[in-house]
């Protein structure tokens, strides 16, 4: 166990604090509205507001959740372009999905010089399989 003196001392960053809300449709997602505030948290007109949506899709393999940043103004801009969102963020996970299988094919499996012969009941011998 970590002594009290050994955790990280974690704080709000004051300069940079935001409400937050959520809009859904209680179907195809939400939409998270992050309005700057002041450290007294009243709003801060000097920086903007920020959106990010989120859903999830069913797929072969199970319900795949996607986040993603809307670059808009407003609610209701972010309403308009939250498809796109949908369809940069679903393009995203699908190019990574890729890139994993891609990666774990290219994978090639080396045995260490020297190491002992591997599987179970591998002993001794020239690799001959023999019989009684």
């Amino acid at each position: 166990m970590a002594a009290d003196n050994d955790l990280p001392e974690v704080q709000l960053d004051s300069a940079n604090l935001y409400r937050e809300e959520l809009f859904t449709d209680r179907h195809a997602g939400t939409i998270r509205r992050l309005t700057p505030v002041t450290p007294s948290g009243a709003p801060d007109p000097s920086r903007p507001m920020l959106f990010a949506g989120q859903t999830q899709l069913l797929t072969p393999a199970g319900v795949l959740p996607l986040t993603f940043e809307i670059p808009a103004a407003t609610l209701e801009e972010a309403q308009q372009r939250f498809p796109e969102g949908v369809r940069a963020a679903l393009e995203q996970a699908i190019d990574e999905a890729r890139e994993l299988r891609r990666e774990a094919a290219s994978r090639i499996v080396v045995p260490e010089v020297g190491a002992g012969p591997i599987g179970p009941g591998a002993g001794p011998g020239g690799g001959k399989i023999k019989f009684p």
